[in-house]
C-alpha cells in the first residue's frame, strides 16, 4: 500500500540486458535484475535486502551488461519471468512492512529511468498491469539536490557521486552488483534524514492518457513537443500514449497528422507536461510499436498548434465532454441525417448525448463532406461501433476509425479554411539550399527500382540498399506514384556518382524485398525525368510518355527550369488548387509584382503528383522552413533571369468534376481540336 506521506521507503534498483547508467532503457532491452530494501523513515530501521534475477525473453546480454553485472545467460535462464518477480516483490515488501510495524510505503529509485523507461514500457508491451506503487516514486537524485543544493546538478548525479559528496565508501567491488547500489542509497537516505530532510513531493506517472481540446490561443512550450514518425496508419491516440507509457503526456497532447487527402500520414505530434518528459521521450527513438520502429524527433509548439489547435465554437462544444472515446465515420452519403447515423450505429453502441454527440464535417458553404465524428462514453460502446466498419448505410459502405480531439480540430480546420475561390498563396522563398534539385543530363548516376511491394516505404528502400544508403544524395529518394496518388511500385534513387549507381544496380538487381524481387536498373537523370512524365524505361530502351503524342504536348514553361524541388513536408502546405493564378483586373496586373512560385525542376514540371519526395539520410525529417517573401525580395526575384514565374493570362485552366480514375492521356484527348490554343499559350510563355 502507498500513501502521499508514507512512513516507509522501498529503495529500488534494477538493470537490463543492455545499456547501463544514463542510457538505461534507451535500447528496449528487458529487465534482468531487481534489488530492493525497505527503510523505516521514523525508526531508521531497514528490512531484509532482496535480490531477484529476472528471466528475459531474450537472454543475449550486451558486453557492457556482462562486464558491469557479472551475470550470465545460464544463470538468468533459471530465473522467474518478470510478472512472477513483481508478484514476489509485492509479497516480500508487505511482509517486511509488517515486521517493521508499518503499513504504507513509496518507492525510491536512482533517477527516473528504471520506473519510466524500463518497468512501464516493458509491462505494457507484455500486457500485464503494474501495481499502484509503481505510479508514485521518489527520485533520489532530485531529493538529494534539494537537501544539498551545493551538490552537482540532478542530471550529473549518480549513486557514486552522491556517496562521494557525503564521504561514504564507494568501492563497488566489495558487494554484488545491485547490492552495493541499494546499500549505498540507503546510507544516503539516512544522511539526508539526519539533515531533517522530509520526503513530501513524489514523482507521479499518469495512469492513462486524458483527451481534450486545444485552442490556437494556447501557448505551447517547444521544449515539450516531439514528432513521432512511422506510425501504423490505424494507430490511435491511445496507441501512441501506450508507446510512451511511463511518460506524462499533456491533456489532449496527441495530435495525429493528416495528409492533403485528410488521411493519416503515419506521423503524430505529442506534447508532454514538461521538458524532462520530452527528453525521455526522445530516448525512445526507433523503439517499436508492434513490428514497426518509430522515429522520434524534436518539434515545436507552433507545429503542434497548427495541427491540434482550433477556433471553432462548435468543435469546442463537441469536445467539451471529457474522457469520451471519439470515432470518425468516413464515406457517409451526403444526404445522411443525424437520425440515419444513430440508426446505423444502433442501440448496442449508444452515442453520448444522442444527437449532441454527433459532429458532421462540412465545407464553408454548408455542403457535407461525408465525414462525421461520434462520441462514446466507454470503450465497450466504441468497440461495438468499430465492428460496423464497412457496413452499408444507404448505398455506401461506411469506414469507422478511432480518432482524437486533435484530429477533429485538424479535419474541421482543413475543410472550413478551404476558400470557395482558391487564390495564389503568399510568395515564398525556399530556405533549402539550391543543390537539392532533380538530376538532369546524361550521366548515369541514378538507379531505378521496379517491382517494389505497394506497401514499401522509404525505410524499406533504405534497408534494401544496405551499405549503399550512405552514397545517396541528400533528398535523392523519389517514390513514384500513379495517377491516383497511390504507389506505382517504382522509385528512383540519385546516387553520388555513376560508379556508385553501377555498383548498386549490380548488387541489388533481383534482390528480395519482403515477398517480391525488385529489379534495379542504372539510368541517367534525363531518363529518370522521362519516366516521371509517364514514359517507360527498361533494358530495351525508352518508350515515350503519353504527353509526347504529336500535337498534344502540354506547354513547357522554360521559366521552371532552375527551380528548387518542394519537399513533401512543404508541398503538403499548398493545395493543388492554390497553385492557380488569381483573377486580376488590367489595372491590378499593371501595378502588382509578378507572383513567384517554386516548382519541381525540369521534366517534373506539371507532374508533381506523380512523385513523392523524401529526404534521405542523414537529413532529419523536421519541417523545412519557408518564409514569406517581402515585397522587395519578390521584385528582385522577379527581375532575376533564373526566376520561375507562373504564366498569368491564358496559361492554365482548372477542371472540376473529373472522374477519379482520369489520367493524363484522357485529359489531353479531351482537348482534341484545341491544339493551336495550347501551342499559342506555350509560345506566349
Amino acid at each position: 500500500m502507498t500513501a502521499s506521506h508514507s512512513d516507509s521507503l522501498v529503495v529500488l534498483f534494477g538493470a537490463t540486458a543492455g545499456a547501463y547508467g544514463a542510457k538505461l532503457g534507451s535500447d528496449e532491452r528487458e529487465l534482468i535484475l531487481l534489488v530492493w530494501q525497505v527503510v523505516d523513515l521514523h525508526s531508521k530501521k531497514v528490512g531484509t535486502l532482496h535480490k531477484s534475477l529476472v528471466k528475459a525473453d531474450n537472454l543475449d546480454l550486451s558486453d557492457q551488461c556482462r562486464e558491469v553485472s557479472g551475470l550470465t545467460p545460464e544463470g538468468l535462464g533459471k530465473a522467474e519471468p518478470l510478472d512472477r518477480v513483481l508478484q514476489q516483490f509485492s509479497q516480500l515488501v508487505s511482509s517486511d512492512l509488517k515486521v517493521l510495524g508499518r503499513s504504507s510505503y513509496t518507492l525510491c529509485s536512482d533517477g527516473q529511468l528504471l520506473i519510466r523507461q524500463v518497468l512501464h514500457p516493458e509491462t505494457s508491451k507484455k500486457n500485464f498491469l503494474l501495481s499502484d506503487c509503481f505510479y508514485t516514486f521518489y527520485d533520489l537524485r532530485k531529493e538529494f539536490h534539494t537537501c544539498y543544493p551545493s551538490s552537482a546538478s540532478v542530471k550529473d548525479q549518480t549513486i557514486k557521486t552522491m556517496a562521494e559528496y557525503l564521504g561514504l565508501a564507494t568501492d563497488e567491488a566489495e558487494e554484488d552488483f545491485g547490492v552495493w547500489q541499494v546499500k549505498t542509497m540507503v546510507a544516503i537516505i539516512f544522511s539526508m534524514l539526519s539533515e531533517d530532510h522530509v520526503f513530501t513531493e513524489p514523482e507521479t506517472v499518469k495512469y492513462k492518457y486524458e483527451t481534450g481540446p486545444c485552442s490556437k490561443s494556447e501557448t505551447v512550450d517547444s521544449e515539450t513537443v516531439i514528432r513521432a514518425r512511422g506510425l501504423p496508419w490505424q494507430s490511435s491516440d491511445q496507441d501512441i500514449a501506450r508507446f510512451f507509457k511511463g511518460l506524462n503526456i499533456a491533456k489532449g497532447g496527441v495530435a495525429l497528422c493528416l495528409n492533403s487527402q485528410g488521411r493519416r500520414n503515419g506521423e503524430a505530434l505529442v506534447r508532454f507536461v514538461n521538458s524532462e518528459q520530452r527528453d525521455l521521450a526522445l530516448e525512445r527513438h526507433k523503439h517499436h510499436m508492434g513490428s514497426r520502429y518509430i522515429e522520434v524527433y524534436k518539434a515545436t509548439g507552433e507545429e503542434f498548434l497548427k495541427i491540434a489547435g482550433g477556433t471553432s465554437n462548435e468543435v469546442a462544444q463537441f469536445l467539451s465532454k471529457e474522457n469520451q472515446v471519439i470515432i470518425r465515420m468516413r464515406g457517409l452519403p451526403f444526404t445522411a441525417t443525424q437520425e440515419d447515423v444513430l440508426g446505423f450505429l444502433g442501440p448496442e453502441c449508444p452515442v453520448t448525448g444522442g444527437k449532441e454527440g454527433l459532429l458532421f464535417v462540412k465545407y464553408p458553404d454548408g455542403r457535407p463532406t461525408g465525414d462525421a465524428f461520434v462520441l462514446f462514453s466507454c470503450e465497450e460502446y466504441a468497440q461495438n461501433a468499430l465492428k460496423k466498419h464497412k457496413e452499408i448505410l444507404g448505398k455506401r459502405y461506411i469506414e469507422l476509425f478511432r480518432s482524437t480531439a486533435a484530429e477533429v480540430q485538424q479535419v474541421l480546420n482543413r475543410y472550413m479554411s478551404t476558400p470557395l475561390i482558391p487564390t495564389l498563396p503568399t510568395p515564398i522563398i525556399p530556405v533549402i539550399p539550391p543543390p537539392y534539385t532533380i538530376a538532369t543530363g546524361s550521366i548515369r548516376d541514378c538507379v531505378r527500382l521496379r517491382g517494389l511491394p505497394y506497401t514499401a516505404g522509404i525505410d524499406d528502400i533504405l534497408e534494401f540498399m544496405g551499405d549503399a544508403t550512405g552514397d545517396i544524395k541528400p533528398h535523392g529518394v523519389h517514390m513514384v506514384l500513379n495517377q491516383q496518388g497511390r504507389p506505382s511500385g517504382d522509385a528512383f534513387i540519385q546516387m553520388k556518382s555513376a560508379d556508385k549507381a553501377f555498383m548498386v544496380a549490380q548488387k541489388c538487381h533481383k534482390k528480395m524485398m519482403k515477398d517480391r524481387y525488385v529489379e534495379v536498373f542504372q539510368c541517367s537523370g534525363e531518363e529518370m525525368n522521362f519516366v516521371l512524365m509517364g514514359g517507360t524505361l527498361n533494358r530495351s530502351g525508352l518508350s515515350p510518355p503519353p504527353c509526347k503524342l504529336p500535337c498534344l504536348s502540354p506547354p513547357a514553361y522554360a521559366a521552371f527550369q532552375t527551380a528548387a524541388v518542394i519537399p513533401a513536408e512543404a508541398a503538403a502546405l499548398y493545395q493543388p488548387q492554390a497553385l492557380l493564378p488569381t483573377t486580376r483586373t488590367p489595372q491590378a496586373s499593371a501595378a502588382a509584382p509578378p507572383a513567384v512560385t517554386y516548382y519541381p525542376a525540369q521534366a517534373a514540371q506539371l507532374y508533381m503528383n506523380y512523385t513523392a519526395y523524401y529526404p534521405s539520410p542523414p537529413v532529419s525529417p523536421t519541417t523545412v522552413g519557408y518564409i514569406a517573401a517581402p515585397p522587395g525580395a519578390v521584385a528582385a526575384a522577379a527581375s532575376a533571369t533564373h526566376t520561375p514565374i507562373l504564366p498569368q493570362p491564358g496559361a492554365l485552366v482548372r477542371m472540376q468534376g473529373l472522374p477519379y480514375n482520369t489520367g493524363m492521356k484522357e485529359i489531353l484527348s479531351f482537348f482534341q481540336g484545341y491544339q493551336d490554343l495550347l501551342h499559342d499559350a506555350s509560345a506566349r510563355s
